[in-house]
This record gives C-alpha cells, structure tokens and sequence, in this order.
C-alpha cells in the first residue's frame, strides 16, 4: 500500500469515527424546545474540529452527514430541517475552518470562529424570517417579533458556546488523533509562552462553556 493510499485511509477513518461522535453528540445531548421551536445540540462542536484537521470540504461533507442522519432517525421538520440545520452547521464551520485552516493558529482560530459565528446568526436570522412562516404558519411580522427576544439570544449563545467548545477540546482530539497514527505529527514548539497561552484559554473556554450553558438552561425553562 501507497503512502498517498494509507494516508486517504487513516483520514476516512478519522471523518467516520467524527461524524459518528457528532451523530451521537446529536441525539444523546441535544437540548430541545428552546423557545418553542428551537434545539441546541453539540454537533458543530465535533465538526468543526473535523474541519479544523482536515479542511472545511471534509467539515461540509460531515456537517451534510451528520443533519441528514437526524432528519431520517430523530428530527420531525423532514427536508426543512436539514436545510435548517445545514444552513446554520455549515456557514459555521466553513467560514470558520476557511478562516484557519490556512494559517492554523490560536489566533486565526479564534477570528475564524468569531467570523463563523457572525455569520451564522446573520444567515439563520433571514432563513427563519423566510422559513419559519411556511414550517410554523405565522405571519412575518410575528418571526420579526422574535428577532430580540429569542432568535438572536439563542443563535449568539449556541455559536459562543460552540465556539468556546471547541477551542477547548481541539488541542484534545488532535493529540489523540496523532497518538491513534490517524493525522501526522507536527513539530511543535513546547515554550513556556505556548503552555501558558494553552493553559489561559482552557480557563477562559472552560468560563465561558459553564456561563453559557446556565444561560441556555434558562431559556429551556431547566432552571
């Protein structure tokens, strides 16, 4: 076996193995009726680690994987759903892992998912305006009615939150990845500087994962 032939191999397998985690994350940690009508699940969090390592065509594919498993096994809404959902995964993950896949650095990473996030709530914002009255039977006026209230809380919080995941458990699931021989090794420098800055935005991730999700808790009407 080729090198090039081993090395799409390992990769095929390092994308089952994560839209299977996503495909999991989905079902088993989703956070539904937010609002009424809105569901916050995981998902993105493991694409776009996906697509951080292998590129944001290999997060897309993912992304269009994972919401077409939800729309035939967990998900009520049919086709309108996974256009949703794919929507709003893949604007996320493209524009953040085009963002950093580049230039892979804590910095670009961060621009990446703040771009992603950005982008998201914008796209989501006019699809609901557009959508929501042809799945739900509302007047316009009444979607644009939710626009402060719900629709855009609940869109910054899930990409924040996302966000936040993500930059704390990338670091994670690439070193495993490379002790698994799945993704090559990479010569890395182990500074100090590199280490505090690792540690630094553990915390500040951590912080924020926990804020965000009492905040989610309180939409969903846990707490």
């Amino acid at each position: 076996m080729t090198n090039k032939s081993s090395s799409r191999i390992k990769m095929i397998s390092s994308l089952a193995m994560l839209t299977a985690i996503a495909v999991a994350a989905d079902i088993f940690l989703r956070l539904p009726n937010i609002g009424g009508f809105l569901t916050y699940e995981p998902k993105d969090v493991i694409l776009t680690i996906g697509a951080f390592i292998f590129g944001p065509v290999a997060g897309l594919i993912m992304s269009l994987v994972v919401c077409t498993i939800e729309m035939v096994t967990i998900s009520t809404t049919g086709v309108i759903g996974l256009l949703m959902n794919f929507l709003a995964s893949g604007v996320f993950i493209g524009v953040a892992s085009v963002i950093y896949y580049r230039k892979k650095t804590l910095s670009r990473a961060i621009i990446g998912l703040v771009a992603g996030s950005l982008s998201m709530i914008i796209i989501m914002l006019l699809w609901n305006y557009i959508m929501t009255p042809v799945f739900m039977g509302v007047p316009r006026e009444a979607v644009l009615g939710m626009f402060l209230p719900l629709l855009i809380p609940f869109n910054a919080i899930k990409a924040g939150l996302n966000s936040a995941l993500v930059l704390l458990l990338y670091k994670g699931v690439v070193t495993a990845l490379r002790k698994s021989k799945l993704v090559p090794e990479r010569e890395e420098s182990d500074g100090t500087n590199r280490k505090m800055n690792t540690i630094l935005i553990i915390v500040i991730s951590a912080i924020i994962v926990i804020t965000l999700l009492l905040v989610l808790f309180v939409f969903a009407g846990i707490l």
